[in-house]
């Protein structure tokens, strides 16, 4: 008689992905001396998260303030570079490069605040001449983001290859306060009707931008889902420089030794006629189970 084992699979935990980039770059990263301080780097490395049941990923072995990562997004989606915006909302993550001293290191002359024809006028604007944030560029460049939505609500122009949004402008990176890091995003809905997206990023802070990128393009992928009758199914996410800070380096190997928890849910409450009408008060996160917050200093 023959007798048949039966053996369970075991699914690994998605964050461990995240866990094991830290471990490896820590291990076999090479040490460089940046423009802002000593890191250690490895090119070349990716990630991919399921959105399917309304899962978010948002990082576990530490607190990640998701509400100031969604406050952000909208900023962009809106096609906005005014600072002020986000201090208003209690969003302090541009401050550094909003700076007059950091403006004046990079040669504009835009008043305190203004951050030039960053990721939100390349979103809706693309290469629109830029005067100031408090002008109005209706109709002015290429709304790439607007451009995706109405291939992605056409029964055939859903499926295409080219629903792709670059935040790359080699004709206006001077004139912005930082050139982009997340780069490239490209769309792909299968026959199903789910939504996926894969973006590429030239330059990945693993100890505090990767985890804000990751919730960031996963919230982006659940909206556009939401607005356009679809449903969300998976992230992808590369990065190309990935790096380490030396002043986080120790932050980071404390956060590694906690075991993640189950991925919160994400709930959209409303669907809006229009892209831009999206609130926090839209979005709803339940179930999320974190480590205690693991304090990394924001490098310029």
């Amino acid at each position: 008689m023959k007798l048949t084992r039966c053996v369970k699979q075991i699914t690994r935990h998605p964050e461990f992905q995240y866990i094991d980039s830290i471990q490896n770059i820590l291990r076999n990263g090479s040490n460089k001396n940046g423009r802002n301080g000593n890191t250690k780097n490895i090119f070349g490395m990716s990630m991919e998260f399921s959105l399917e049941d309304n899962t978010i990923p948002i990082l576990t072995t530490k607190k990640l303030a998701w509400k100031t990562c969604l406050k952000e997004l909208f900023w962009f989606i809106n096609g906005e570079t005014n600072n002020e915006i986000l201090k208003k909302n209690n969003v302090n993550i541009w401050n550094q490069n909003a700076s007059r001293d950091f403006l004046d290191s990079r040669n504009l002359n835009y008043e305190e605040d203004d951050l030039g024809p960053i990721y939100g006028h390349q979103w809706r604007y693309f290469n629109a001449k830029y005067g100031s944030c408090h002008d109005d560029y209706s109709g002015q460049g290429v709304d790439q983001l607007e451009n995706i939505i109405k291939s992605l609500k056409d029964p055939t122009e859903k499926f295409s290859r080219r629903l792709v949004m670059s935040a790359w402008n080699p004709n206006q990176l001077n004139e912005m306060a930082l050139p982009p890091c997340h780069v490239l995003t490209q769309f792909s809905v299968n026959n199903e009707n789910e939504l996926s997206c894969a973006l590429y990023q030239r330059s990945g802070d693993i100890g505090l931008g990767i985890p804000f990128n990751i919730a960031s393009y996963s919230f982006l992928t659940h909206i556009l889902a939401k607005h356009c009758d679809l449903k969300a199914k998976k992230f992808v996410h590369f990065i190309g420089d990935a790096h380490i800070y030396e002043s986080h380096e120790e932050a980071l190997k404390k956060q590694i030794r906690n075991n993640p928890f189950n991925f919160p849910k994400i709930y959209i409450k409303n669907k809006h006629d229009n892209i831009n009408h999206y609130t926090k008060n839209d979005i709803e996160i339940l179930n999320y189970k974190h480590h205690p917050n693991i304090k990394m200093n924001m490098i310029e």
